[in-house]
């Protein structure tokens, strides 16, 4: 198999072939930061709060839930669409609550991998959460309507998007 020249081939193959110096080394691909750099790259980083977050979801959801009602005059196609949304804030606030405020949250701050299994640990309490929040709805909402629950869920899901959407714009 032939292959080709470093110097007939774009920049971007070039790259992708290995940064390889003059005398045939690999040069390294990653230079950790200093504690000054990683500090100025922090202070240029826009803050997210996932606080504000759930305060846009709870706001949408109570809209849906007003537009749900508005638009159908039935306040089972209300109540339908809160409860769907609350699926959503309710174990997303008991998540942020875990991972941002807990004691647990404050003991395994210094400590990687102990975050990131407490983070697996709340994210598997969300799920739960949510899949017991649906399951209780026809007991707890009266004449619920699936499609009220449905769009009050899905609607305040998209949420997530609009607040990744305005902090990509907000940081270029």
């Amino acid at each position: 198999m032939s292959t080709m020249p470093d110097s007939d081939l774009p920049a971007a193959l070039q790259a992708l072939s290995g940064d390889e110096g003059e005398d045939g080394e690999q040069e390294p691909d990653f230079k950790p930061l200093t504690r000054e750099e990683a500090q100025q790259w922090r202070a240029s980083q826009p803050v997210f709060s996932v606080w504000r977050l759930l305060g846009v979801q709870v706001l949408v959801g109570l809209s849906a839930g007003l537009l749900g009602w508005l638009l159908t005059q039935q306040a089972s196609v209300g109540w339908s669409v809160l409860y769907g949304a609350a699926t959503v804030v309710i174990p997303s606030a008991l998540m942020a609550y875990g991972l941002t405020s807990s004691a647990l949250s404050r003991l395994l701050a210094g400590f990687a991998q102990a975050a990131f299994a407490g983070f697996l640990l709340w994210e598997g309490v969300k799920i739960l959460l949510a899949v017991a929040l649906l399951w209780l709805a026809p007991t707890v909402v009266p004449e619920l309507s699936w499609l009220g629950l449905l769009a009050g869920l899905v609607v305040v899901l998209k949420v997530y998007w609009l607040g990744f959407w305005i902090q990509g714009r907000r940081s270029t």
